[in-house]
């Protein structure tokens, strides 16, 4: 293509005379002619200039319904304009922008095949044939990991809970590619394609509110839930809050590795035997991450022999509902949700739609059905189940389980539970032959390596609670004078302890800044609540005085800034805890006397610095 401007620079008029956006020459005629125009050196008024364009017609098709494209310097707006005009019309609309034709005024039949955009600078390619448009193309959130508000962009803070730096990114796909948006299926429609074929159907007018004392009538209450067997059974129902309700959505987190498949096995196992006051009942076991017979060795290890339990390998939840029709089951367990997915939802499997509709489905499925629906959740490097809060605002019950590697111990918390408290705690025990209860949880964290022997100095015992149940915790305490290292802590917050030992030496007057000083909490447990502080100061004393604590002497109590004791919540319970661990005294506060002066145990009051009556 040759362009005659005498006036322009050549490379400028090779930029604009092989413009991208010009149709290739093949559609062009060999007469045909493109309008190329040029600024006046980029002055304040633009003009066109025709430079003469061939096409050999060996090489060409003959035109086609194509129009030429005009390429002219817009002065007013600094950009270029390409635009393209009919045939004989090519003179009369040069400086006319590309648009609807009936919307701008001078737009006329010159004017006729243009697309719904204005374009400045480019050519709109889906308009003049040159591609198609980009599909598929993600979509980005900004998600509240504490309270689930989605936003659209990032705002620093949560503008629903103003929490700072929870915003987390999630992108997801638009769904413009495969199928596009006619082919997306929500959680909610394949519940109702599932449940149509064997669930009893209500039309809309048969569905209306019910009255509170309507709702239960004829129902027995004490039979509402569904009852775990044995011991392990009674720790699990106690964090449950008493049961498995029917149709809820039980969601249970943990590190890789804890126990989570194991515990859901377990009580897959126990709701399809069935006890005296209910029979036994199928209940399927599906699961996303192992086969049919990697699940079937895993429940030999733990002598599972029920004949009611199902075990099914898939990762497609409506394939899922369509196998689970012909058993109608008593509980349904899903291992995990990150790894099944919906066909018409677009993302892969654990991404965010993907999450929202498989649990939105399963939700559904489980109150239609009143079918109770066990999940097994990933968690993420800091504990929390992988992806927003949002997958936890869905479910009825969220539970925990947590353990150390090194240790075989396991505890069974619950931190969201809408049909009982979160108080409870399970405290389980992994073995070879499955998880078991641990009947007293004291022995776990009181060691009695020294048994044979009647004191032990820097040891001291505290009462702690834990939800709704109490523990016994030993503190060890070790003072070392001319040491390299001032001060090092395991299981106790440092600011507290740095606290405590400033106390000492201010209102006991121990010449401490001198020691070394270690703390730890026997067993791994992490203090958080102020009733050990007492029990802390207590070890620290002995260890610094080489006076050993004699056995049977408990200590519960928070210190203050003066060397004053503070009452802790649920005193009572603790003490007796205390007592019927064994405990001859107990050092508490004075101003709990009253309140526990029933109790069968010896109580010492006492301050940091003062006079004790133990």
């Amino acid at each position: 293509m040759i362009c005659k401007m005498p006036s322009m620079k050549s490379t400028f008029l090779k930029t604009l005379c092989t413009h991208k956006f010009i149709p290739p020459l093949r559609n062009l005629a060999a007469s045909s002619r493109t309008a190329v125009a040029f600024p006046g050196r980029f002055g304040d008024r633009g003009y066109s200039t025709w430079g003469s364009v061939s096409a050999s017609r060996e090489s060409y098709s003959p035109p086609d319904t194509r129009l030429p494209v005009v390429t002219t310097y817009d002065p007013a707006t600094g950009r270029v304009v390409t635009r393209r005009i009919a045939d004989g019309a090519a003179s009369a609309n040069i400086g006319k922008d590309v648009g609807s034709g009936s919307e701008e005024e001078g737009d006329g039949a010159g004017l006729e095949g243009v697309g719904e955009r204005r374009v400045y600078g480019k050519v709109w390619r889906q308009n003049l044939g040159f591609g198609k448009s980009k599909k598929g193309k993600s979509k980005v959130f900004w998600v509240c990991d504490v309270c689930g508000h989605e936003d659209g962009q990032w705002w620093g803070t949560c503008r629903a809970c103003d929490r700072v730096g929870t915003l987390k990114r999630f992108s997801v796909d638009d769904g413009g590619g495969g199928g596009g948006n006619g082919n997306r299926m929500s959680g909610f429609e394949v519940t109702e394609n599932a449940a149509r074929t064997w669930l009893p159907q209500k039309r809309a007018g048969e569905v209306q509110p019910l009255k509170l004392k309507d709702v239960n009538r004829g129902s027995n209450g004490t039979q509402w839930r569904i009852p775990l067997n044995g011991r392990f059974g009674d720790e699990v129902s106690r964090v449950l809050g008493g049961g498995l309700v029917p149709g809820s959505l039980v969601l249970i987190g943990g590190d890789p590795g804890i126990g989570k498949s194991t515990l859901l096995l377990q009580i897959a196992a126990m709701i399809a035997e069935g006890n005296e006051m209910v029979p036994p009942a199928p209940v399927v076991y599906v699961s996303g991450e192992e086969s049919v017979e990697q699940i079937s060795n895993r429940a030999d290890r733990l002598s599972i022999e029920t004949e009611h339990l199902y075990l099914y390998s898939s990762t497609d939840i409506e394939d899922i509902f369509d196998k689970i029709q012909v058993l109608s089951p008593r509980a349904l367990v899903v291992d995990s949700i990150q790894t099944v997915y919906l066909n018409g939802v677009t993302g892969s499997a654990g991404g965010l739609s993907q999450l929202r509709e498989c649990t939105s489905a399963l939700l559904r499925f489980a109150k239609k059905t009143n079918v109770p629906v066990l999940l097994i959740g990933h968690v993420t490097k800091s504990g929390e189940i992988a992806g927003p809060r949002m997958l936890e605002h869905i479910v009825d019950v969220v539970l925990y389980l947590e353990g150390e590697k090194h240790n075989s111990h396991r505890l069974l918390r619950s931190v969201k539970n809408r049909f009982g408290t979160t108080d409870e705690l399970g405290v389980l025990e992994m073995l070879e032959s499955g998880l078991r209860a641990v009947v007293n949880p004291n022995e776990i964290l009181l060691r009695e390596d020294h048994a044979e022997s009647e004191v032990l100095a820097g040891l001291a015992v505290s009462a702690i609670m834990d939800g709704s149940r109490t523990f016994l915790i030993e503190i060890q305490a070790l003072c070392l004078s001319s040491s390299t290292t001032s001060r090092q802590v395991n299981g106790i917050q440092p600011s507290r302890a740095d606290m405590i030992i400033s106390v000492l030496v201010k209102q006991a007057g121990l010449k401490l800044q001198e020691n070394a000083i270690f703390l730890n909490v026997v067993s791994g447990v992490t203090l958080t609540e102020t009733a050990g502080d007492l029990a802390i100061a207590a070890a620290i004393c002995s260890s610094f005085l080489e006076f050993p604590i004699p056995r049977g002497i408990a200590f519960i109590g928070e210190i203050g800034l003066g060397g004053e004791l503070h009452v802790v919540p649920r005193m009572e319970k603790r003490v007796n805890t205390v007592a019927k661990l064994g405990y001859k005294k107990c050092v508490v506060p004075k101003t709990a006397e009253k309140a526990l002066g029933g109790l069968a145990v010896a109580i010492c009051q006492a301050n940091v610095g003062g006079e004790s009556n133990c």
